[in-house]
Parts: structure tokens; sequence; C-alpha cells
């Protein structure tokens, strides 16, 4: 591990393969809730649900206790944008459930996230989670070895501008991606928006969490009594996906999709940058 420009910490490709490991349970984790989200149960349940697997992999969450945050994973339902803090909530048929899971393995982490929809929700609610998962996908694959930080965000960026109505969407400014390792949240940051060609250039070893959060309308939002919530201010609903993920000489790996962003990539005409045997 070495430090390279504005503190940027690069990996050694040990380094990275132990976050691939940490990565996989973290995929496993989210698609476990996944499948175990329903209606009638708690935002609570599905915490107890990730805390056990994660534990049960060798690894600990590290969400929980960072900066006091009391729980495994975030559960920001509907209007809540990010860090959602998972209790008494009974989840309902309709909402959508954004789902924020981390771990540490070996010193190492890992962060992921998802948006899932309980039952049925409404044609343009289904799209704004299509478009903001598919947002993150065209912002990974914006970045390539030689590039800059922020082609990520103008990748992810154009892709929601593009859509039709997408000017209507919410690419939210406040909360960003960010570099990962021996930390969770380090430098650079990775804005979800902006003109490409900026920031610190993308080399080989530097690992990063992108995240877009996009809403029905309006960016601006609150943060609730609870210190954590954050709410759009205009009651509009928002989704959220996240992958961590790293590049080599032979094109991106996303370290937290199971199958290590291979099908994604492809069809994006992205070169797959991890192992064979992966």
């Amino acid at each position: 591990m070495g430090i390279f420009g504005s503190g940027l910490e690069i990996k050694k490709p040990d380094q990275v393969a132990v976050m691939r490991r940490a990565g996989v349970i973290v995929g496993e984790t989210l698609e476990l809730l996944r499948e175990s989200v329903r209606a009638g149960m708690t935002t609570a349940d599905l915490d107890a649900i990730a805390e056990e697997h994660i534990r049960s992999r060798g690894a600990v969450p590290n969400f929980k206790g960072y900066h006091g945050f009391p729980a495994t994973i975030c559960t920001s339902v509907n209007d809540e944008v990010v860090h959602g803090i998972p209790g008494e909530r009974v989840i309902a048929e309709g909402d959508l459930v954004s789902i924020d899971c981390g771990c540490v393995l070996d010193g190492w982490h890992s962060d992921a996230a998802i948006t899932v929809a309980v039952g049925e929700i409404s044609e343009s609610r289904r799209e704004l989670v299509r478009v903001c998962e598919e947002s993150l996908w065209r912002g990974i694959a914006a970045a390539h070895l030689g590039g800059r930080v922020s082609d990520i965000g103008h990748g992810v960026e154009s892709y929601v501008r593009s859509h039709p109505g997408g000017e209507s969407y919410g690419i939210v400014e406040d909360y960003v991606g960010h570099g990962i390792g021996s930390a969770m949240h380090m430098p650079p940051n990775v804005p979800n928006f902006g003109a490409p060609g900026h920031g610190p250039k993308l080399v080989k070893g530097l690992v990063l969490a992108v995240e877009p959060m996009i809403t029905e309308g309006t960016i601006e939002t609150t943060t609730l009594e609870d210190d954590w919530t954050v709410v759009t201010d205009d009651g509009g609903w928002s989704a959220h996906f996240e992958h961590t993920f790293t590049l080599t000489d032979t094109g991106a790996w996303v370290l937290t999709a199971l199958d290590g962003g291979r099908a994604r990539l492809a069809e994006l005409g992205v070169p797959y940058g991890g192992p064979a045997e992966d």
C-alpha cells in the first residue's frame, strides 16, 4: 500500500484481493436482503439478517459504531435518501427501501447499496430505480486507467439527463461516492455530476465506491433529529445504488458484484478486469 498524489491510498494486488473477499460478503448480504424484504417486517428485522450473515462469514459490520451509527445497515424508505437507521418502522406494500451495507475483513473495507421495491409500485418509480441503477454502471463504464475521477460523475449525470424525462430527476450533490480501503471513507470524493477530465488520475490500486442517489424532484435535503436520516425537502422519493470497484490493466473489476461485474460490463462493452477464476 502506498500514498499517491493528494493522500490517495493505492493498494497492492494482495490488498485488493482481500477487498474482493469483503466485497463478496457485502454482495451476498445485499442479495439475501433483497430476497428477504417484504411487507410486514421491520427495518430492524433486515438489520438482524445482515449482521448475522456478515459475522457468519468472518467479517465485521463497518457501519455499526461508525461515528456512533447504531446498526449494521442503513435502511432508507421512500423519501429518505440515505443513512436511515433500522428500527421499529414496518415496511409496507409499495415502499421503496434503499439498503446500504458494508463490512471490514482483515482490515479492508467494502461498501455497496441497492434499492428494492416492495410489491407493486408505480411505473414512474420503477423507472426511477432503473435509471439510478443504470447510472451507477454508466459511471463505472466511464472509468479507465489514465482518466480522471470526474469522468465517473460525468458518466452518471450524462445517463440520467439523456433518459426521457431525465431533466426532472434530482442528482443529489451533498452526498457522494468516495475512496475506500483501510478505512471506509477516504479521499477522493466521487461526485455523481460534473464535467469530465478533472480530479485525481485513475490509476491501478485506487479503489472507489460509486453511489448515485437520484430523487423524483429536488436535490435539497434535510437531516432529521436522529442526526442521521436524510430526507428530501419536497417529499419526493429517492433511489440509491452503490458498488465498490477498481481498475486493472485489463479493465474494471467490481468488487461488490458477485460476478465481479462481468455481465453488466459486457453489456456496456467494457472489459472485465478481474482474475479469470474470480
